[in-house]
């Protein structure tokens, strides 16, 4: 059965940082591209960033330079590590996996739509 589960979510302060953990199982992680996607009050959910199975991680321009990925491959982990964090980063944020491709780079992988398994979110809250 497959689970994905979000956590370390929680309200901070403008300028803080938040880490994100996601725990999978139920499916070979190692051989999935796994993502953060966040939604906003109000709007679609976007993808925040996507690491590949190596380990090579994209961002949304919004976050580069203040998110980062790790992915581990042995504890079937996903961490996203905020910083610098804004009240417009405030949202429900979701780990999602979807399985990689010979053909394509995760990094190819942008929409919600292509991705196959979620977890429920993580709401994180910034205030000024």
């Amino acid at each position: 059965q497959v689970k994905i589960m979000e956590s370390g979510g929680g309200s901070v302060q403008s300028g803080g940082s938040l880490r994100l953990s996601c725990a999978a199982s139920g499916f070979s992680y190692g051989r999935y591209c796994m993502a953060w996607f966040r939604m906003r009050p109000g709007e679609e959910r976007e993808m925040v960033g996507v690491t590949d199975t190596d380990g090579s991680a994209t961002y949304a321009d919004s976050v580069k330079g203040r998110f980062s990925l790790s992915r581990d491959n042995v504890k079937d982990t996903l961490l996203l590590q905020m910083n610098y964090l804004k009240p417009e980063d405030t949202a429900m944020y979701y780990c999602a996996a979807v399985v990689g491709s010979e053909f394509i780079t995760c990094a190819m992988y942008e929409a919600e739509k292509d991705f196959t398994f979620w977890g429920q979110g993580t709401q994180v809250t910034v205030s000024l």
